[in-house]
């Protein structure tokens, strides 16, 4: 019997060509957003592991021309034509990454989006502490620049650490949502923490 090969080609793969979007994986923060009232005209939003740029694209038209979006990620993303979104290469585990991303846009952040994700291994706790490692890079990016009210939405390969990080998230914002967005694939076992309303 010979093993099915994966058919990237599903629905969402469909949906997302047809709507001119880069990935299928828009739909994810569009239905985060939209559940959760994430995003208003005039925002500032920093979006990591932004390529291909399928997040770009919807947060861009959440914010509006009057809004602000900067995306980062190891790969370069085709820019988007819209004057109000800066992207740049970065390896947010480098040294210098806070200081860099503070000189691409400085000041507060209403929003950080992550949908960092580690190379995987295939060992589920090496790949869960890859993972937990990178939310810990974007969960410190809203510390430090996150407004009081703001939010947080990051991916996560769900492990042995979660527990932990979502009591954090539950001291640093007024409430705290798990999701698991209905574009993702079934053999996924990527959530996504969000976190509303920062405390001052």
């Amino acid at each position: 019997m010979t093993k099915r090969s994966y058919q990237p080609k599903d629905f969402y793969f469909r949906k997302a060509k047809d709507e001119g979007l880069r990935a299928r994986s828009a739909f994810k923060i569009e239905e985060i957003a939209r559940r959760f009232a994430i995003f208003k005209k005039g925002q500032t939003v920093v979006d990591l592991g932004a390529a291909p740029g399928g997040f770009l694209q919807i947060i861009l038209n959440e914010v509006g021309p009057t809004g602000h979006v900067t995306g980062v990620d190891l790969a370069a993303i085709r820019p988007l034509g819209r004057a109000n979104c800066v992207t740049a290469v970065l390896d947010v585990l480098g040294a210098d990454f806070h200081a860099q991303l503070e000189a691409l846009h400085p000041g507060p952040v209403d929003v950080v989006v992550s949908d960092l994700a580690p190379k995987t291994t295939g060992v589920k706790d090496v790949d869960e502490a890859r993972s937990l490692r990178l939310v810990d890079v974007a969960l410190e990016v809203a510390k430090r620049r996150g407004r009081p009210n703001g939010h947080f939405i990051a991916k996560l390969f769900m492990g042995s650490g979660f527990e932990a990080l979502r009591d954090e998230l539950k001291v640093l914002f007024g409430e705290v949502k798990v999701v698991r967005p209905e574009a993702t694939r079934g053999a996924s076992m990527e959530i996504y923490l969000v976190g509303l309303r920062k405390r001052a």
